[in-house]
């Protein structure tokens, strides 16, 4: 871009060239890693240690938190990534349902075995069922 150029031909031209890098490109980064620290170490320490009424960390009362500490507001979805990237997650994890057969039981929640039969009889006699008689 023209705007560009023109910035650099004035560094250029002001003995400045040779300190390019001193002046970085960019927004300022907000997060270090003592913000990244401290959000591992939120995550996994309940809110109510920290006087909240709620048992989970949501990405919205972390920012809320974080914000308060470190004076750095970021967007709800920018703290959700950061969370991403190191592997965490404000979710919690679903437990895997142990079926006393131990079958694999094909990633459903339900699995029924052993069933017995309600009159305590445990013959395998069916009722014949015709619809064609019913009339």
């Amino acid at each position: 871009c023209a705007a560009t150029v023109r910035h650099w031909m004035h560094i250029a031209r002001s003995g400045m060239a040779h300190q390019w890098q001193d002046c970085p490109i960019g927004r300022p980064k907000a997060v270090n890693e003592e913000y990244l620290d401290r959000l591992k170490e939120l995550i996994n320490q309940s809110p109510r240690d920290y006087g909240y009424s709620f048992r989970r960390w949501t990405v919205n009362w972390l920012n809320k938190h974080l914000a308060k500490e470190f004076g750095i507001e970021l967007s709800n979805r920018h703290l959700q990534r950061l969370l991403k990237d190191m592997g965490l997650s404000t979710i919690p994890t679903r437990r895997k349902v142990n079926s006393p057969s131990r079958q694999e039981n094909d990633g459903h929640s339900i699995f029924i075995s052993d069933l017995k039969s309600a009159n305590g009889s445990e013959s395998n006699s069916f009722w014949l069922f015709n619809p064609s008689n019913m009339a």
